[in-house]
């Protein structure tokens, strides 16, 4: 058997990062996962490590800001002393301001450039960090979660909307430069999925019953529909699809 590989999810406690993190263990990875939950969501991350640790893998989590550049030196350190590298990064961040950008309660400048920060730029520190440690190299894989609000107007999403089109372009910026080191970068855009993120968007309920509506398969998406999808676009063969947004939506955003 060759060298443990190993993925950082970024988010892995809940939604699609956590479904991840339990997909890509069942397919023989192990995990470090950065999460940030308070004594009552404790046991979801808990539960995550179990579903890892039963599928043979390894679960090293980390309950940190993974916005914050001290959390990110810690978890780079405590890959280097395990003699791993990152053959996965996903990074699937779900906290920011939920307001609307003018009028009552509207936006303020700290919470537009911490959601912005978090959900859309903390990525590329995560990568420049891992690359500068050559922890990050030839078949590496990098995806990010991004949603169909990164380009569209959704009530009270607009930092999260600007944050999601960041990130959408820095995926491409990294594409471009990672290719010399044989590193892929793309986004995952999912359809419509229940998540505790989904619901804290005003409207949550309209935004599902519309998708339940349009989606050819007349369900949902769930995070187990896009970590299967992610877990075979980690493999080998994709080494030449990068810079891209693919859709994980049951044909969703293909219909009116």
């Amino acid at each position: 058997m060759g060298k443990q590989e190993w993925a950082l999810v970024l988010g892995a406690s809940s939604g699609f990062g956590a479904a991840v993190s339990s997909e890509l263990a069942r397919n023989g990875m192990s995990i470090f996962g950065v999460h940030w939950d308070r004594r009552e969501t404790m046991p979801q991350a808990l539960n995550v490590q179990e579903q890892i640790r039963a599928s043979g893998g390894e679960a090293v989590f980390f309950n940190r800001n993974a916005g914050d550049a001290d959390c990110r030196a810690e978890v780079v350190t405590a890959i280097r002393e395990r003699g791993a590298r990152v053959r996965v990064l996903m990074h699937s961040l779900a906290f920011g301001s939920l307001k609307p950008l003018v009028g009552s309660g509207r936006l303020n400048q700290r919470q537009m450039e911490m959601t912005s920060d978090l959900m859309g730029h903390s990525l590329i520190y995560w990568v420049q960090d891992l690359v500068a440690a050559d922890l990050l190299g030839s078949g590496g894989r990098i995806y990010a979660m991004t949603s169909e609000g990164g380009g569209k107007a959704v009530p009270e999403y607009g930092a999260v909307s600007a944050a999601k089109a960041a990130l959408e372009a820095h995926i491409r910026q990294l594409a471009l430069e990672l290719a010399p080191l044989g590193v892929t970068a793309n986004a995952i855009l999912a359809g419509v999925t229940d998540t505790p993120a989904l619901r804290k968007i005003p409207g949550s309920d309209v935004l599902m019953a519309h998708a339940l509506a349009r989606n050819p398969h007349k369900r949902l998406t769930t995070p187990e529909d896009v970590a299967r999808c992610v877990a075979v676009l980690c493999h080998e063969s994709t080494y030449w699809m990068t810079g891209n947004t693919i859709r994980v939506d049951g044909g969703e955003n293909s219909v009116a």
